[in-house]
């Protein structure tokens, strides 16, 4: 006969073992460093969270670079996000995750061009995420390499 006392060991365990799996943290969530295609030197923070098991993403510090005239409207965009302010902008969202991790089926704001894209998120290592912008299907785009920043 089994003791009591293993058995509820054996059961606290579990359900101890089972709400830390089920609280892990998808490696694409937190604060991402973008990197400007010209310059190659930082552009701005993004902090990517999820919200009612969509992702989303917003812009949360810009980092001038030397020489440019800073990005702090977005001048070009259209609709909600005409001359509001860069810092605090939603410029992604409505990605869901597929069964291999890859997040996808949502839009991304190129805020210097005042556009929106749709966006695939991927990362290996959740150090380094790639990101791929295109229209009509991802063959035709570009992709970004944002890296994981404690901020």
């Amino acid at each position: 006969m089994l003791n009591k006392k293993w058995i509820l060991s054996v059961y606290l365990l579990v359900l101890v073992a089972g709400n830390a799996y089920a609280q892990t943290t998808d490696p694409a969530i937190g604060v991402w460093k973008t990197i400007d295609d010209k310059t190659n030197q930082p552009s701005s923070l993004i902090k990517i969270e999820e919200v009612n098991g969509l992702l989303e993403g917003t812009i949360i510090k810009t980092f001038p670079a030397p020489s440019v005239t800073p990005l702090v409207y977005c001048n070009l965009c259209k609709g909600d996000n005409k001359d509001k302010p860069i810092i605090g902008m939603k410029i992604m969202g409505d990605l869901k995750k597929d069964a291999v991790g890859v997040w996808s089926g949502g839009k991304i704001l190129d805020p210097k061009e005042g556009e929106y894209y749709k966006v695939k998120l991927t990362t290996e290592d959740g150090k380094r995420m790639d990101v791929r912008g295109y229209v009509g299907i991802p063959l035709l785009g570009r992709t970004q390499v944002w890296y994981k920043t404690e901020q």
